[in-house]
């Protein structure tokens, strides 16, 4: 048995599952030496299959992705176990005679399971997430009227929604079925703030689709028709509609080159920026990270977009570097990211290995667990005549040969 083969296999389902080699030596009950000797092949000779049983079972992977000598699955069309695990929620409801759950109990969830996402866990939002869903809709089917149960579910599935877009074509369909049902319940909750944000997922949704002008006009309408009730929610209304604008200008992203569709989708950016200006601020209101700085991170996205890397690398210029710092694991990682695909369109290759590794380092899950980026990262590898020891470091994380 090759040990090194098992070892690396461990390593990579230990990143997607965002454990560090602390958790994962924690809940294999060893130290974190133990994971390193056993991730370097440096255990024994021959791992006892007791051990690879259990860190199959810690890793919710089948024993034979330890034993197989296949590659290790970079596919985007293959759902990994965390996102199925949503999936299988949105058809689940609790067990007859369950005590109704707690609309305290359900926020205080949700707030976790937001914070889970904005820090990149996606393993523990996998875990956290699908209970929170069929308690949430249990709450809704008893609620005799009122938004209170209706806003907790829309917020719930709002999450799955963004956690599922994270997994492309894989689970773009569910993705957009969990955000049309969002978009329901907030309608029924009756809150603008609401709405506004489950649109803009339903217009992402029509994005991941490959339908840029319904995505663009959808997030549109929305704008247009809560407009004026999220400017009156203050800054978590300003948030929302900012939000949506930003959407938009993504969405016009996604359509071939042109000048006209750079100067439209440039045009939605400078809408947000309107309104980051009345916010004021860079805030985290209902969970958006909306602010001048997203605005100026957008900017650079669309750019990219549009294959335009050095015109994005040149937009990075206006970002301040404490602003980004200062936002979530997620953002700032989502960044790196497009800074790297940026870069490598401008053949600056060292520099987009740089990138990627920056945003492994903040946030491995969204690098090593989403087919996007380990698509990138090939890319990247394939680009550099002579990959350092960092980046063949990366690439092995993200189940690439070098």
């Amino acid at each position: 048995m090759d040990t090194g083969h098992i070892g690396r296999r461990i390593a990579y389902w230990r990143d997607r599952r965002g454990f560090t080699q602390t958790d994962f030596g924690r809940l294999m009950g060893q130290t974190k030496r133990w994971v390193q000797d056993l991730e370097g092949g440096k255990r024994q000779s021959d791992p006892r299959l007791s051990v690879l049983m259990r860190a199959a079972e810690v890793l919710r992977i089948p024993l034979e992705q330890l034993l197989s000598d296949a590659p290790l699955p970079v596919a985007d069309d293959v759902a990994p176990p965390e996102a199925g695990a949503v999936i299988d929620a949105l058809y689940r409801r609790p067990e007859p005679g369950a005590p109704p759950p707690s609309l305290t109990d359900l926020q205080r969830r949700l707030v976790y399971c937001c914070e889970a996402f904005q820090a990149s866990h996606y393993g523990a939002l996998g875990r956290d997430l699908p209970a929170l869903i069929v308690m949430s809709q249990a709450a809704a089917d008893r609620s005799s009227g009122g938004g209170g149960a209706f806003l907790l579910l829309s917020r719930s599935l709002q999450l799955a929604a963004s956690f599922l877009h994270k997994y492309g074509k894989a689970t773009a369909i569910p993705a957009a079925v969990v955000a049309d049902r969002a978009l329901t319940a907030a309608e029924q909750s009756g809150d603008p703030v609401a709405i506004g944000a489950a649109a803009r997922r339903v217009a992402k949704s029509l994005t991941y689709q490959q339908q840029p002008v319904a995505a663009v006009e959808f997030a549109l309408a929305a704008a247009g028709r809560l407009s004026s009730d999220l400017q009156a929610c203050g800054p978590l209304g300003l948030s929302t509609l900012g939000m949506l604008y930003l959407n938009a200008a993504i969405a016009a992203s996604s359509v071939q080159r042109s000048t006209e569709a750079v100067r439209t989708a440039t045009g939605y950016v400078d809408e947000a920026a309107d309104i980051a200006d009345q916010q004021g601020t860079d805030l985290n209101e209902d969970w958006t990270a909306f602010g001048p700085t997203n605005v100026k991170m957008h900017r650079v996205d669309v750019l990219t977009r549009f294959e335009d890397g050095w015109s994005a690398l040149e937009a990075s210029a206006d970002l301040d570097s404490s602003a980004l710092t200062a936002l979530t694991h997620e953002r700032q990682a989502q960044h790196h990211i497009t800074m790297a695909r940026a870069q490598l369109l401008a053949r600056h290759k060292e520099a987009a290995a740089k990138s990627l590794q920056d945003a492994a380092s903040l946030a491995p899950e969204e690098v090593c667990g989403r087919p996007t980026t380990i698509s990138l990262v090939k890319d990247v590898v394939g680009a550099t005549a002579a990959p350092d020891s960092g980046l063949r470091a990366l690439a092995e994380r993200c189940g690439l040969r070098t």
